[in-house]
């Protein structure tokens, strides 16, 4: 049972006649009266235990974009219902509104419009709907949760999205869509044309030389159909956070693109998230649900703080293709004791594959080693006079800028040995690596290593 706000009014006004009268019997009364009010209001509200709710909502729904559900409540019983209905959806999902009053006569239903607007990723869920149903005085009403679980699968927000057109146009070069002809790129023959200035010799057909007495070469395109197997880090490198977002939600945005594009390009693209085990696969993703698919894998990606198993990753490779295949490690490579695993595997990579990693730099660290920040104030108990134990400003500052340059060093070294194992490093701020990694596949379909 609930009471409403117009229950306590009622009771409060028995304030009035003790005030009056100097005695409490009739304020009693009145609350005797209003209490059984309310009893009856309750007997009379509609049986919940009639009352069906059914939705209508999408199954997945991108972080910081609105998505529509539908909530219908369905009366079976005989009394009105006149109520007050709140969604139980976590607060992560975003949806509104958080309270509907909803009258639903005996045998009708009723549609309400709820709208999320997610702020996480990952999986929302509600365990059920509250209805409250109010008597015809509104004193008192019925209460019940309602049984209706339901899901919702947030996906990443996509932002990198924007460089997708320009990497789609310099492919659309190199496969020769556009009237912009890059010669000497891939090793698939596309077709043939009349021999022009500049042309590489070798290109030269001759037996269609022979048949049409004219100059004839042959033009060539990237190959299609190629594997490309992206391995995001979903452990300790993942946690680690850069300009208030974790590490992950950049290698996230970098298997998107890079899903994206080669999907485009005709590439087979497939997807490992990774940590100490396999927590989730992409396997076989086409053009039109490479986003879809990997943006509902990666949305289960949580950070955790084991250690990497990259020694897995070679069979993890082997296993989706025994033919070279353009491999791209998600990761970050900040210090050698750090990253050793992922060091350790690069070179059995490297020799059958055209392999890329990954690097985030935070743009924090780079600027203390410039020493660009604002230096911070001297904290308390310095007013009258340098405490013993507080170094001043300015070797603060110098303990900050070495701190930081040893950390760059760091990653520079890791970056070198890695180069050194034959694999391409993209190393670059949060916001910049999506698009280099996208920038790598490209050259790799352009100078024919893949």
């Amino acid at each position: 049972m609930a009471i409403s706000g117009r229950f306590v009014a009622l009771l409060a006004v028995a304030i009035v006649p003790t005030v009056l009268l100097g005695t409490g019997w009739a304020g009693l009364a009145w609350a005797g009266v209003v209490v059984v009010a309310a009893g009856l209001d309750v007997l009379l509200a509609a049986d919940l235990a009639r009352v069906r709710v059914e939705r209508r909502m999408p199954r997945l729904a991108r972080r910081d974009t609105a998505a529509d559900g539908t909530l219908v409540l369905a009366n079976d019983g005989s009394r009105r219902l006149r109520g007050v209905v709140r969604d139980m959806w976590e607060p992560s999902a975003g949806h509104a509104p958080r309270r509907l009053r909803m009258d639903v006569p005996s045998g009708e239903r009723r549609t309400a419009r709820m709208r999320f607007a997610p702020f996480r990723r990952g999986r929302r869920t509600t365990a059920g709907v509250a209805v409250r149903a109010f008597g015809p005085l509104g004193l008192g009403a019925r209460q019940r949760v309602l049984h209706a679980p339901a899901e919702l699968v947030v996906t990443p927000p996509f932002r990198s999205r924007r460089h997708l057109p320009s990497r789609l146009a310099r492919l659309r070069e190199l496969d020769g869509e556009t009237t912009l002809q890059l010669r000497g790129h891939g090793t698939e023959f596309d077709s043939l044309r009349d021999y022009v200035r500049g042309d590489d010799v070798r290109s030269i057909d001759w037996r269609a030389t022979a048949r049409r007495q004219d100059l004839v070469v042959r033009t060539w395109r990237p190959e299609r159909d190629r594997r490309v197997i992206v391995v995001v880090d979903a452990g300790r490198a993942g946690a680690g956070r850069v300009d208030d977002e974790p590490r992950l939600d950049t290698f996230i945005e970098s298997a998107l693109l890079l899903g994206a594009l080669a999907a485009a390009a005709g590439d087979r693209v497939d997807l490992a998230v990774l940590d100490d085990a396999v927590r989730g696969r992409v396997h076989g993703a086409t053009r039109t649900d490479v986003v879809q698919r990997f943006g509902e894998t990666l949305a289960l990606a949580e950070p955790g703080l084991a250690a990497t198993d990259w020694s897995t990753v070679p069979a993890l490779v082997d296993s989706v293709t025994t033919s070279r295949a353009f491999v791209v490690l998600v990761s970050s490579l900040d210090s050698v004791g750090a990253s050793a695993d992922l060091l350790a595997v690069l070179p059995r990579l490297a020799r059958r594959h055209a392999v890329v990693v990954t690097s985030v730099t935070d743009p924090t660290v780079e600027r203390m080693a410039r020493g660009a920040l604002e230096p911070t104030d001297d904290g308390p108990g310095r007013r009258g006079g340098r405490a013993p134990f507080l170094p001043d400003r300015a070797e603060r500052d110098v303990y900050r800028r070495a701190a930081a340059e040893r950390t760059l060093l760091d990653a520079d070294g890791v970056a070198d040995v890695a180069r050194r194992a034959g694999v391409e490093v993209v190393r670059a701020a949060p916001e910049q690596v999506p698009p280099l990694v996208a920038d790598a596949y490209i050259r790799a379909k352009a100078t024919g290593r893949l």
